[in-house]
């Protein structure tokens, strides 16, 4: 059943990619990267630097591993925050490659609350695309003009749609 799940999954962790990819090219100052907007978690490095510790937090529990970067106190750059990222796409992939035991129960929040495990896959989803659209919405401000993350987008880049010949 989960099998519906990995072009949701996979274009979730392309499209945090594709975001930390084309805040690095544009090459901005350490200012820049933290500058926020009305209703943003913060600027632009803090709010990927939370979409991409966040997701590994809701991988790990998924797959019942350790993910060291989730809890560190190092300071991430965007090169970092695209290896991290990486990480977090492989352990993913694992995660898709196994039944999920989406009525598993976790616990979490220093053990006062319990959780079904399915809960992290639409939560993370549901996180990195809000967050994504706080750093789009700062880059905006900026008068850039953001990525195409869309899941159509996706679908080209990996060939998920095509054209037909006439």
């Amino acid at each position: 059943m989960h099998d519906v799940l990995t072009d949701a999954v996979r274009h979730n962790n392309w499209a945090t990619q594709q975001l930390i990819a084309f805040c690095r090219a544009q090459d901005f100052t350490a200012e820049q990267l933290e500058v926020t907007g009305v209703g943003t978690y913060g600027g632009i490095l803090a709010t990927l630097d939370h979409i991409v510790r966040c997701d590994g937090s809701y991988v790990r529990r998924l797959a019942q591993r350790e993910l060291d970067f989730v809890d560190s106190d190092e300071v991430a750059d965007l090169d970092l925050l695209e290896r991290w990222n990486e990480e977090c796409r492989v352990v993913w992939e694992d995660v898709l490659a196994h039944p999920i035991e989406v009525e598993r129960v976790v616990i979490i929040d220093d053990n006062t609350r319990g959780t079904r495990a399915g809960i992290f896959i639409a939560q993370s989803l549901n996180h990195a695309n809000h967050h994504r659209e706080q750093v789009n919405a700062i880059l905006t401000g900026f008068g850039i003009e953001p990525p195409d993350t869309q899941a159509w987008e996706y679908a080209w880049h990996t060939r998920r749609i095509w054209d037909l010949e006439n």
